[in-house]
């Protein structure tokens, strides 16, 4: 069965450009040219992966992030012009998994759809751990593999794709550092194209997410200059 994708962008021009080349690839697609028939279109379909545009109207491609992160971790490619970096940051922190940024390469697209939609549903193997299908880690995580679900205690945790990933990372690896650019590569999937603050942005809402359940359950640990690693120590 092919992914589902759905494309927003008010210009039809960038719209007909990546529906061709998606459906070319066999994905099955559909489009929005703003954000409120986005959310509307997200809801019913339920798509594998949203491409959204920033700059839409009815609703900006952040607020349709915000709105979908209330009750959805499908995973979201950002689409910005090239002066909007507060914006790619801002989208980051909200919880879009990648950006790319206008005038784009087709085939970068691409390979960034492809490599969004390889984490799911398996998880990758890691050449420097082995996984079991369920992981415990500091302050009581639980995280089941093969179900791509956290839970702390009784309290079920819903994460993003790549948030559960990066989380995975660290915790296949504890006390290990792990850099910045070994994370995105492992988690995006491919080399990352781009700077390290997408990592941050990810590991800052993984931490929040954690906290407010239980201070021990935040066992992220930055390194300055390095990377992260998960301390057996929580962090509070």
């Amino acid at each position: 069965m092919s992914h589902r994708i759905l494309v927003v962008d008010d210009e039809s021009s960038v719209t007909d450009l990546i529906a061709y080349n998606l459906r070319k690839a066999l994905y099955d697609v559909l489009t929005a040219a703003d954000g409120r028939e986005a959310l509307r279109l997200a809801r019913e379909y339920n798509p594998d992966l949203i491409l959204l545009d920033l700059m839409i109207p009815e609703v900006d491609g952040l607020d349709v992030c915000r709105e979908l992160r209330k009750t959805s971790a499908v995973p979201v490619i950002m689409i910005t012009a090239r002066g909007e970096e507060i914006d790619r940051v801002l989208g980051l922190e909200i919880g879009a998994d990648d950006y790319v940024t206008k005038p784009f390469s087709v085939r970068e697209l691409m390979a960034r759809i492809k490599a969004v939609l390889r984490r799911a549903p398996h998880v990758q193997k890691d050449d420097e751990a082995e996984s079991s299908t369920l992981l415990r880690g500091p302050g009581n995580i639980l995280m089941d593999i093969e179900r791509r679900s956290l839970s702390i205690g009784y309290v079920s945790i819903e994460l993003t794709r790549l948030e559960f990933d990066l989380l995975h990372r660290l915790l296949i690896n504890p006390g290990r550092v792990l850099t910045r650019e070994r994370l995105l590569e492992q988690a995006w999937g491919y080399e990352y194209v781009g700077d390290t603050r997408a990592v941050d942005s990810a590991v800052k809402r993984l931490r929040a997410k954690l906290r407010a359940v239980s201070a021990e359950a935040d066992c992220i640990e930055s390194v300055r200059g390095l990377g992260y690693r998960v301390n057996t120590v929580p962090q509070v």
